[in-house]
């Protein structure tokens, strides 16, 4: 998978945690993946709404892809190293220690997870104050930040946890902190996670009226008082023994991180899109959403001054694009809804087994069968008697209500493989009605968009593609290096090196673009899938 002309290239790592897995990827400095490889993580659920991970797991994984990655590489060619990450929270004591997020005193699941619901209660008080910093979170803060969940540490961990806690870092950071040793944080995390602005930086105010006032007195030490704009250099690049971690030299250059979704955002809304007739083409980088589609999903979209959107995230300053306001709107629960709809349903052996047969994925068969039974519609129109809500685990944009359910209309006694096949159509369908509902509502407080960038994990199902372009009405561009969120932690890396002048001209110049898909003349009935 190597270059026989790696002597005269230069190489950047970039490294990306998700919700289930660690990847690592080795990028040349003209954007291309020379090497990839993978490693799964632990995740425990103790109880319903309660998701925790390892850092020192996370960490291993880490080490263990990158090594891969870098292996028979000339090390004095790679110079940079970026990590992006889930924003899970993660708690170490004074002396950097994991602690314990669980009343079993485990102290090696010291993570928890970005989809963990456990503080509904703390963010339902967070929110009733109706404090002015809530206005960059689309008026409503969501249980997935992180003040409701270093509030229920506080009520619930007290003794155990809050107290003995010497830093709690978000998962991108505490990564640059493993490599570097230094504590500085992201603006990306703490802008869009804690409440941080860029131009005031912490309010005493909000911490003090929701009783996290422990943390005003330290001098937010524990949380973050020394900020670096994502891609900027971490300290003095790796530390002898996270080189060692690694498989890489010790003293190259690491990059303040981004979290995951914000990585995509940056790997994909930049692409040279011309001679392919989109709207966006010769229109700023303000007509495009990125969106990153993989356990959840995340709709990033830029813009010259702030926007407030009711029910989606920010605006954000700087937090993805340097200089460019962010909104992100979001879903906390799409690929992970989807594998839920399948294998929960009563077909599911009959399709793993002809999946296997055929050597193909789950997903590439149940495309496959839809296009079967179509007939001689085109196969959206399969779905008009059959309707899903998707919000089973909450909704988080635009409606910010994450006491909703899910919910299916139009079910019938059929239990077999075409039932199956329709019902994760018409769940499809549905993640694409909410990303229009999305959409519209940005578009209603000010956003001009016209283009979808799509990347992550749902991104290479071609029927998740279509219908989110035909529900929507827009084209969607799909980069051809498909592993953008990767190419995004490398930008980071190559940020920090020294050896680009800066992070937009890297996202702008070392992205191309594949495609696109656009939507169909005849557009789906308005009651389809929904």
């Amino acid at each position: 998978m190597h270059s026989k002309k790696q002597t005269s290239v230069k190489y950047y790592v970039g490294i990306d945690v998700g919700s289930a897995s660690v990847r690592a990827a080795l990028v040349d400095e003209f954007g291309t993946v020379v090497a990839h490889a993978e490693q799964p993580i632990q995740i425990w659920e103790p109880q319903p709404d309660h998701y925790e991970q390892s850092s020192a797991d996370i960490w291993a994984a880490c080490c263990t892809v990158t090594k891969k990655v870098v292996c028979g590489i000339d090390a004095s060619r790679i110079r940079g190293v970026g990590f992006d990450a889930t924003c899970s929270l993660v708690v170490v004591d004074k002396q950097f220690q994991p602690l314990a997020v669980n009343s079993e005193g485990q102290n090696y699941r010291n993570v928890i997870m970005w989809m963990d619901h456990r503080a509904v209660s703390q963010v339902d008080r967070i929110n009733a104050t109706k404090h002015r910093v809530l206005s960059y979170v689309g008026g409503v803060m969501s249980v997935e930040m992180q003040p409701p969940k270093l509030l229920w540490i506080k009520e619930n961990l007290q003794e155990s946890c809050w107290e003995k806690a010497g830093y709690f870092f978000d998962l991108p950071d505490f990564l640059s902190w493993k490599a570097t040793g230094v504590t500085a944080r992201s603006l990306c995390t703490l802008v869009c996670k804690w409440t941080y602005t860029s131009d005031g930086g912490w309010d005493d105010s909000f911490w003090n009226i929701i009783g996290l006032e422990d943390l005003v007195k330290d001098k937010y030490k524990k949380i973050g008082n020394h900020v670096l704009s994502p891609g900027e250099s971490v300290g003095k690049g790796l530390t002898p023994e996270a080189a060692k971690d690694l498989g890489l030299p010790e003293g190259i250059a690491v990059a303040a991180s981004l979290i995951d979704a914000h990585a995509g955002g940056l790997g994909v809304i930049g692409a040279d899109v011309k001679g392919h007739n989109l709207p966006c083409e010769n229109q700023p980088i303000t007509s495009r959403v990125a969106m990153i589609c993989g356990t959840s999903s995340c709709h990033m979209g830029v813009s010259e001054t702030p926007i407030f959107v009711p029910g989606v995230w920010g605006p954000y300053f700087s937090a993805m694009v340097p200089g460019l306001w962010l909104n992100e709107g979001g879903q906390s629960a799409t690929g992970k809804l989807i594998e839920h709809v399948v294998r929960g349903h009563v077909a599911f052996p009959e399709l793993q087994s002809k999946a296997a047969a055929r050597a193909q994925s789950i997903y590439t068969y149940l495309n496959s069968h839809l296009d079967l039974i179509k007939k001689s519609l085109p196969v959206g129109f399969l779905t008009v008697d059959l309707h899903v809500w998707p919000d089973f685990h909450g909704n988080r944009s635009p409606l910010t209500d994450l006491t909703l359910k899910g919910m299916v209309v139009g079910l019938t006694l059929s239990r077999g493989l075409d039932e199956l096949a329709l019902i994760y159509l018409a769940t499809i369908q549905a993640i694409a009605l909410g990303t229009r509902h999305i959409l519209e509502t940005m578009q209603a407080a000010g956003h001009h968009l016209n283009t979808l960038f799509l990347c992550g994990g749902l991104s290479k199902n071609p029927l998740f593609v279509q219908m989110h372009a035909d529900i929507t009405g827009k084209p969607v561009v799909l980069s051809k290096e498909v592993e953008s969120v990767l190419v995004g932690a490398a930008i980071l890396g190559a940020c920090a090196s020294g050896d680009f002048a800066s992070i937009q001209n890297l996202s702008r110049t070392r992205m191309c673009m594949e495609g696109p898909y656009c939507h169909p003349a005849q557009p789906l009935p308005p009651e389809s899938g929904g």
